[in-house]
């Protein structure tokens, strides 16, 4: 198998949007990339605003956002509106649509009208998809139906129950060799990009060095060619477990707990509203107006 990358598929992004090419030249120059989630537009005017590469409206929305177990439940036509909501919102960073599981799987033919929904409907300037095996077939046929799409090995949680669970992947040098060659397998499909998940350092750094394509690692040191971090486990907002590799940078959720809680109390003993909340009359419109309902009209 030749490991020599396919030219990505062609990208028109709007103009002030970064361009496909652009992405493969930070790698070139040793400038990080960085990615992060976003499900809503209020999340994609903030990282837009400061300054990331990459937005992805991933499938862990199932999770942080509507409320499932794992990212399985989630349907295109969720994705499809949540994608739309975040379009609206970066001007700057292009807008991944992260294809769930059941809407690629069955055929190239599905694959591609799935990844079409995606950038018709959605407004995505891409798409991600994850796994590879027969999955490189799904990547090769939306690349050549001029989308660009983006691979995922390592960890990859719509197959998280047959791997075992959410757990590192890459641990033994037979399993690297797979994920090494699954991901150069991608790259020659034409993925413009490859996500590495839960996987050792030091494997995906010789990953990345091999690829001439960038490599976006979450739980996969620092080797790689940028990072990404979901918008909930990085501000402290989700509930659930969360991973080892995830740095919280905040804590929302108990300034938001917090917030509610006042504005609760404050309902309650009439603090709220104060006078500069409200709108006033006039006395003359207001001694009118109560001659009015005195009359009975």
């Amino acid at each position: 198998m030749s490991t020599r990358p396919r030219t990505p598929a062609p990208s028109t992004p709007a103009p002030g949007k970064l361009a496909l090419p652009e992405l493969a030249q930070m790698k070139q120059r040793g400038d990080k990339i960085v990615m992060i989630t976003a499900y809503d537009a209020p999340a994609a005017r903030i990282a837009d605003e400061a300054g990331v590469e990459l937005i992805l409206v991933g499938d862990t929305a199932a999770m942080v956002m509507l409320g499932h177990e794992s990212t399985v439940p989630v349907t295109l036509d969720e994705m499809i509106f949540l994608t739309r909501a975040v379009t609206r919102a970066a001007r700057h960073p292009l807008v991944i649509g992260d294809l769930p599981f059941g809407t690629y799987e069955v055929s190239d033919e599905q694959a591609v009208g799935s990844a079409i929904r995606m950038i018709k409907e959605g407004g995505a300037d891409v798409v991600k998809l994850e796994g590879a095996g027969r999955m490189v077939s799904r990547v090769r046929a939306i690349a050549d139906s001029n989308i660009g799409v983006m691979g995922h090995v390592g960890l990859t949680p719509q197959s998280a129950t047959k791997l075992g669970g959410f757990k590192a992947q890459g641990r033994t040098s037979d399993a690297a060799k797979r994920l090494y060659d699954d991901a150069l397998a991608l790259q020659e499909a034409g993925a413009f990009a490859v996500v590495l998940e839960a996987v050792p350092a030091e494997v995906a750094e010789r990953v990345s060095h091999a690829l001439a394509v960038p490599t976006i690692g979450i739980g996969a040191g620092s080797g790689t060619d940028g990072q990404v971090l979901v918008w909930h486990d990085m501000l402290g907002m989700y509930a659930g477990h969360t991973p080892r590799f995830v740095k919280r940078y905040a804590e929302i959720a108990g300034e938001i707990g917090d917030a509610v809680a006042q504005y609760a109390s404050e309902v309650r003993t009439g603090a709220f509203p104060e006078e500069r909340h409200t709108y006033g009359i006039s006395a003359d419109e207001l001694a009118r107006f109560d001659e009015t309902i005195s009359a009975g009209g």
